[in-house]
């Protein structure tokens, strides 16, 4: 007879040894101390999306992805077509051991034939996934199986190799984390970041993979800000953030209040004496880079530091207005479109406060606004934060805001009267005398404005 303490027993023992028994508990998306434990790695957390589940048949540790149409939500209030694996984009994070056999069945339900490469990877030629170099198109309805030995370790990905404009431009995309036999130090929190572009023009539900340039968002883990779940860690860990990119763009990944170390590559760890410290790595498409710092508490963000990446929605046929008075267009343009409203005279952070009660077009996201602790964060598009605490309970929850200790904020007070004097002065180079223009406001408009005279 089996005691409740026996039954309790068999079901460790299962887990364990990497059992077919809830394959989910030896390999999934639940990252608290006691699961962390009994895995030979801290398992790597994949921010708005998750770890797939494996099972060991005969000494193989086996997965099945499902390459699909998906409806996808960027951020709430923005949900689009898009092609993925296992109803997700990016799919599941793939994690084992170097020396490990994976056995990996990839069923196809697109509309068209599909493979997957396992970029970076050291394989057999015949499992490498180029449709028509290496392998035949997995047809749609069908399933194929890859088989190979892991034979390195590092931050590597999967991603389709067959009409891959279409297929990874709609998001058919993934990470696949090797990690070493003997790691060398001990990592206590290990997340991973996917890039990529997309282009959801305004109004519209289904992503356009046929733009070479045009993008209008610009993704974390296929999600955008106010969309990004943050990284939650706690003071002193150290914490390793991979980076994989299937962009078309290069991308600087910058992390304030930190400097950090750049450990890895797709090639593999980085040798200690040729690490360097940076507070922003570059990562270009097809590249995955790896960083490792020790966690200052704080909230923090994590940001691409090109201008355009981190907003949504990104137009690039609007005419620079700022700094030109508009003179009341604004109301002459309403007369015949209705809702019209005037962009940018005094720069677009009044956008970031109009986008929470103005309607604009349909399935298209603001260009910032999330809501932070001091009002609305002129942010979008690639950015999340990295959020520390001394003391947590869980990772599995969000601290909330950080409370900065008392005189360490940044606050209005009054100018010095040294100050005051000086900024009174005459800039240097200056003649001090004024100068008034005589042009009328009619004649100082931009032509692209003029066009409007006759409202």
């Amino acid at each position: 007879m089996l005691t409740s303490r026996r039954v309790t027993a068999l079901i460790m023992m299962a887990v364990l040894l990497g059992g077919g028994l809830a394959p989910s508990a030896v390999h999934g998306d639940e990252q608290n101390d006691a699961g962390r434990g009994k895995l030979p790695y801290t398992p790597v957390v994949t921010p708005n999306g998750s770890t797939l589940p494996w099972r060991m048949v005969d000494g193989v540790k086996e997965f099945h992805l499902t390459v699909e149409e998906i409806d996808h939500e960027f951020a709430p209030g923005m949900v689009v077509k898009a092609w993925g694996y296992n109803g997700q984009t990016p799919g599941p994070t793939i994690e084992a051991v170097e020396g490990d056999r994976v056995r990996i069945y990839v069923t196809n339900n697109l509309p068209e034939s599909t493979v997957i490469h396992w970029h970076g990877m050291l394989l057999p030629s015949g499992m490498d996934g180029v449709q028509g170099l290496t392998q035949k198109g997995i047809p749609p309805g069908e399933t194929y199986v890859y088989e190979f030995p892991l034979r390195q370790h590092g931050t590597l990905m999967y991603h389709s190799h067959g009409d891959e404009m279409v297929q990874i431009g709609l998001g058919a995309m993934g990470a696949f984390i090797i990690h070493p036999r003997n790691p060398v130090r001990k990592i206590d929190r290990d997340f991973v970041l996917f890039l990529n572009e997309w282009a959801v023009h305004p109004g519209t539900a289904r992503p356009n993979p046929n733009v070479m340039t045009d993008f209008d968002l610009f993704t974390f883990n296929s999600r955008v800000f106010p969309g990004t779940a943050p990284l939650v860690v706690r003071t002193g860990d150290r914490v390793r953030i991979r980076i994989c990119s299937v962009s078309q763009d290069v991308h600087p990944i910058h992390l304030h209040g930190h400097s950090f170390k750049v450990v890895g590559t797709d090639g593999g760890d980085i040798p200690p004496a040729a690490q360097w410290p940076e507070t922003s790595v570059l990562v270009a498409p097809g590249q995955t880079r790896d960083f490792e710092f020790i966690a200052a508490p704080g909230d923090w963000a994590l940001h691409c530091h090109k201008r355009h990446h981190p907003m949504n929605a990104m137009g690039h046929d609007i005419p620079n207005v700022v700094g030109v008075s508009q003179d009341g267009l604004e109301q002459r343009i309403q007369a015949l479109l209705p809702g019209y409203m005037a962009m940018g005279e005094r720069g677009m952070e009044e956008h970031a406060e109009h986008g929470a009660h103005m309607e604009g077009p349909r399935n298209t996201l603001p260009m910032m606004g999330g809501d932070g602790p001091f009002g609305k964060i002129g942010m979008g598009g690639m950015f999340t934060v990295l959020k520390v605490r001394d003391q947590l309970t869980t990772y599995d929850e969000d601290p909330g805001w950080y409370e900065n200790p008392p005189g360490t904020v940044s606050r209005r007070v009054d100018l010095p009267d040294y100050w005051r004097s000086q900024a009174q002065e005459v800039a240097p180079g200056s003649s001090g005398e004024e100068t008034q223009d005589s042009r009328t406001g009619d004649e100082r408009r931009p032509s692209y404005l003029k066009r409007f005279n006759r409202f």
